[in-house]
Order: C-alpha cells, then sequence, then structure tokens
C-alpha cells in the first residue's frame, strides 16, 4: 500500500480546494480512509472519515459544513473537497487508510490506520 496525497496549493480565504489520496498499490475499494492534519508547531488532528462502503462520515467539529469527504465512482480514490477555507486550515493534511474492517466501520484516531500518504501542504491567505 502506498498512498499519495494530492492537490494542496495556496489559495485565498474562502475559497476552495479538492485533495485527493489514491493508493498506488491497490485499489481504496476495501479501506477506510481519514484526512488528518497537522500545522506548524501543533500536533496532528483528526479532520475526516469515511468508511469503505462510503455510507458513513464524520467529520471534526471545525470542517463541519465546510468540507467533505467522498471516495471516487471506482472506489479507487478518496477526496476531501474543501470549501471556504479559512486561514486557521492552513496545515500539512495526510491521508490514512485501514483494511480488514467491517464496510460500516470508519476511525477517528491516527492510531487506528494502518497506512499513511506523504502529506501534502494546503496554505489558506487572509
Amino acid at each position: 500500500v502506498q498512498l499519495q496525497a494530492s492537490g494542496g496549493g495556496l489559495v485565498q480565504a474562502g475559497g476552495s480546494l479538492r485533495l485527493s489520496c489514491a493508493n498506488s498499490g491497490r485499489p481504496l475499494n476495501t479501506y477506510a480512509v481519514g484526512w488528518f492534519r497537522q500545522a506548524p508547531g501543533k500536533e496532528r488532528e483528526f479532520v475526516a472519515a469515511i468508511s469503505w462502503s462510503g455510507d458513513n462520515t464524520h467529520y471534526a467539529h471545525f470542517v463541519e459544513g465546510r468540507f467533505t469527504i467522498s471516495r471516487g465512482n471506482a472506489n479507487n480514490v478518496a477526496y476531501l473537497q474543501m470549501n471556504s477555507l479559512k486561514p486557521e486550515d492552513t496545515a500539512v493534511y495526510y491521508c490514512a487508510a485501514r483494511t480488514g474492517v467491517a464496510s460500516y466501520l470508519l476511525f477517528v484516531k491516527s492510531y487506528e490506520y494502518d497506512y499513511w500518504g506523504q502529506g501534502t501542504q494546503v496554505t489558506v491567505s487572509s
């Protein structure tokens, strides 16, 4: 499993970005996926998660209503659509995956994930 996060960049406050998480080794269709972020000087924090069925999602309160996690039609990619971005959303965003679980489960703790991508930088200017 080799996860690769992409889609980060520099955007003005109020703008949007869509992050992608792909698995170069195998499809993501049986993996629960999560997004985390880490800002300079801060600990890594949970952002959003989706079950491998795609039926269940969960968000951190500070992104609720602004971010949407989803899976691609072929279930090979997971996305994080980020709207109404704020300067405090600036961080390196990581995707994570876990397999071997029931289709409806999702996870919010970083230690619950087996695989991690390399991260993609998101910078929101004021």
